[in-house]
């Protein structure tokens, strides 16, 4: 999946939004004001030592926990979230090795997780647009 897509994707979801809290090279995107993933192109890391992240667009996702350990298993291009709390949070990057439905189902996911935690009157106003 391309970054534009990625972003257009994000970005279809009810009460979405886009913003720059950490700069001009990190989107956020948020439901109504919760972050529920962030956009940008992967520069490496010390936790990183391949290389892999860098120059591929990455996005980190919350994710239940029990899942999260089993996507990184499963694709390789799925690492636990870089600077983010490790365990509800996954890096996936975008080389093209993940499936576009697979990387939309956990969008989803991140989304739903982050708008289940939300007031009942939030939560029914974003439900009734899905």
């Amino acid at each position: 999946m391309e970054e534009q897509l990625a972003e257009k994707y994000l970005l279809s979801k009810p009460e979405a939004s886009l913003y720059y809290p950490f700069g001009d090279d990190v989107k956020v995107f948020r439901v109504k004001t919760k972050m529920f993933a962030t956009l940008a192109l992967g520069k490496g890391s010390e936790k990183d030592t391949d290389g892999k992240m860098a120059g591929h667009y990455c996005i980190n996702l919350k994710c239940d926990p029990e899942e999260a350990e089993m996507l990184r298993d499963i694709f390789p291009s799925v690492i636990p979230g870089y600077h983010m709390n490790k365990a509800q949070w996954n890096t996936v990057i975008l080389d093209g090795s993940i499936p576009q439905g697979e990387i939309e189902r956990m969008i989803d996911n991140s989304y739903m997780l982050v708008v289940s935690k939300m007031t009942k009157k939030d939560q029914q106003s974003i439900l009734l647009h899905l």
